[in-house]
């Protein structure tokens, strides 16, 4: 079983590149957007070509340095979950879609792999492969920026090691940032149950029949039970700062603000305790989002089981 799983998820990421292509291209227009910042500050010369020397001399407190980094990274960061996302949307739709569209599924077939194991081997690479692809382009990205910011203190005649290393937060951001990633497609589990079972079913257009009935449904229930329950729990989904691993940032009072974020961080640095894991894994939302996924990808194995599109 868990031999055959490494082979499918293998396969997925031969198969679908965007699931490594994504985060690498936000890490790359990322590190591009830092050279380019440092080239154009340059280009201004004495206008603000301000004596960083000095700067260093008149260095705010450490925490406040720490508190501005780990903010910066955090803003960093935010692009690489909107893409994260979105490729999230994209894969589950096109997963058990291409398969059948290129034929390629008559294949899959006649090895001996069960579709309930090929419909579990996507879940991995939502649930697990896709974080930590994504994780692993943001590790890059902030290290690449850092030594950009790093390498142009230094040409001033400031200490990068002063300033930037020896005031970082580093690995408390990415244990952070980790958590997050990982609470995401969790989060997001019923619109992926939901998106694996329309790329099941769908004969073309899986992203039209999958938006269509998220759409029409709340309408429905409005007119009828003139009620927005449904377009409430839909939503929620949708919004990254919904989910309840934030629940401890919303009780400090701290937003996703940069300059409200730097002024809480300089009295609590710690972004992991900002977290609450226990608000996430004893919350309904999350579990119920769980088994609306199981069943979804329960009949995504359905399915994929008996439908003939040879």
């Amino acid at each position: 079983m868990i031999n055959q799983q490494v082979a499918l998820l293998r396969r997925e990421l031969w198969e679908h590149r965007s699931i490594w292509v994504t985060p690498a291209a936000v890490a790359t227009v990322i590190s591009l957007l830092a050279v380019a910042m440092v080239v154009a500050i340059g280009a201004f010369g004495e206008a603000m070509n301000a004596d960083i020397a000095k700067i260093a001399d008149m260095t705010a407190p450490d925490n406040v340095r720490r508190a501005a980094l780990a903010a910066s990274l955090v803003g960093n960061t935010s692009v690489f979950l909107i893409a994260m996302w979105f490729l999230i949307v994209f894969y589950c739709l096109d997963a058990l879609y291409a398969e059948r569209k290129d034929k390629s599924i008559l294949f899959w077939r006649s090895l001996p792999i069960t579709d309930a194991e090929t419909v579990v081997s996507k879940l991995v690479v939502v649930f697990l492969a896709i974080p930590v692809a994504t994780f692993a382009a943001v590790v890059v990205s902030h290290l690449l920026n850092l030594i950009i910011v790093s390498i142009w203190l230094a040409t001033e005649g400031a200490s990068p090691g002063r300033m930037i290393w020896g005031a970082v937060p580093l690995f408390d951001t990415w244990g952070a940032v980790l958590t997050v990633l990982i609470a995401l497609p969790i989060w997001m589990a019923p619109l992926v149950g939901w998106f694996l079972f329309v790329s099941a079913w769908a004969k073309r257009g899986p992203l039209l029949r999958a938006a269509l009935p998220l759409a029409i449904l709340p309408i429905l229930e409005y007119i009828v039970f003139k009620s927005g329950h449904l377009w409430d729990a839909i939503l929620t989904r949708f919004r990254l700062d919904a989910m309840p691993i934030f629940d401890g940032v919303k009780r400090v009072g701290a937003n996703f603000d940069e300059d409200d974020m730097q002024s809480m961080l300089a009295e609590n640095i710690s972004l992991i305790s900002w977290l609450d894991y226990g608000s996430f894994l004893t919350s309904i939302e999350v579990w119920a989002g769980l088994i609306v996924c199981g069943l979804f990808s329960g009949g995504a194995i359905w399915l994929r089981r008996y439908r003939d599109d040879s």
